[in-house]
């Protein structure tokens, strides 16, 4: 019987090429060299004041900004990008220029005639009339009008899963069972990709068929989780796969993951999107300020809690108040 000698492993003598050492990650960098005060105006994506855009881009050091359809009202093409450039200018870091444009009924801009003669139609209406097909062609044209305005951002898709008629968000999603709707959403992501306009899975970890809306209350959801897996998650788990860099969290109490806050405060459900979905991008809350939230929690408690449970960036119009709070 021979004897097996282990020795301790000899460690290598020759360095590593140039060729193959990693290069020094260029944001991390620029981070590093961030105030403390920068660090914590990039979390926000503020409500664009028109009135004060540009006074709080430099005094908060805002990550970026959300267009509403008080944006556009009285604009035309050219004044939106001389203004979204100006907006760009004051700001050191490239800002995160979004909009909500989902089509039917959520359309910031396309509502009005100067940018288009008709409001895009639903990504619910589309799908029924011409399939998937239909839905990209629309898709297509948002991305080339956005991209033409200087907004780098389209909050969606949708990926909430409503088939029931009196659901919150029956309008705003595409209706269809999971395999459908991840194909849709996956599809989405990637064209939006080749346009460079942003993508944001909305809203984590779905409504469903719920009725209730966390713009006016608190909503709880009280499926399983297997249920919750093999349905809702679907489609969000298509949209990280397809290479989406954004998550937006809603305010709805998921009891499964966790009972005790609303899923855009709760860190189970941040820790769920990291470890068990795998993703690795911007994870960011719903509006702040909507019902849900205010009525049962201050605008500043909000935002730190947002924070601490995970949250890279807080959608919120308040950020003045918000912004002092985290910092």
């Amino acid at each position: 019987m021979t004897s097996i000698e282990t020795t301790a492993p000899v460690q290598s003598q020759i360095s590593t090429p140039e060729l193959y050492k990693k290069p020094p990650d260029r944001i991390q960098k620029q981070i590093a060299n961030m105030s403390i005060e920068e660090r914590v105006g990039q979390l926000f994506l503020a409500r664009c004041n028109q009135n004060s855009a540009i006074e709080d881009i430099k005094k908060y050091h805002l990550g970026g900004l959300i267009l509403f359809s008080e944006n556009f009202q009285h604009e035309t093409p050219d004044s939106i990008k001389h203004c979204l450039t100006g907006y760009q200018l004051s700001s050191s870091v490239p800002l995160l220029i979004a909009v909500d444009e989902e089509g039917g009924d959520v359309t910031r801009i396309s509502q009005f005639p100067a940018f288009r003669n008709a409001k895009f139609p639903s990504q619910r209406n589309l799908y029924e009339d011409g399939g998937l097909e239909a839905l990209l062609r629309s898709e297509e044209e948002k991305c080339r009008l956005l991209s033409d305005l200087g907004i780098n951002v389209n909050l969606g898709p949708v990926c909430d899963i409503a088939t029931e008629f009196d659901a919150f968000l029956y309008n705003r999603s595409l209706g269809q069972k999971p395999p459908i709707t991840s194909d849709a959403v996956s599809s989405i992501v990637s064209l939006k990709n080749s346009f460079q306009i942003g993508s944001t899975l909305k809203h984590f970890p779905g409504y469903g068929n719920s009725t209730g809306d966390t713009h006016r209350e608190a909503v709880a959801d009280h499926r399983s989780l297997p249920e919750l897996e093999v349905w809702d998650f679907e489609p969000f788990s298509a949209g990280i796969q397809a290479g989406c860099g954004a998550i937006m969290v809603g305010h709805m109490t998921v009891n499964a993951l966790d009972p005790q806050l609303p899923a855009s405060l709760s860190s189970p459900v941040h820790q769920y999107l990291r470890e068990q979905m795998g993703f690795g991008g911007v994870i960011m809350t719903d509006e702040l300020m909507m019902q849900a939230i205010s009525n049962h929690y201050s605008a500043e408690d909000a935002a730190v809690m947002a924070v601490i449970a995970g949250n890279d960036m807080l959608c919120t119009k308040q950020y003045d108040i918000q912004y002092k709070a985290v910092l």
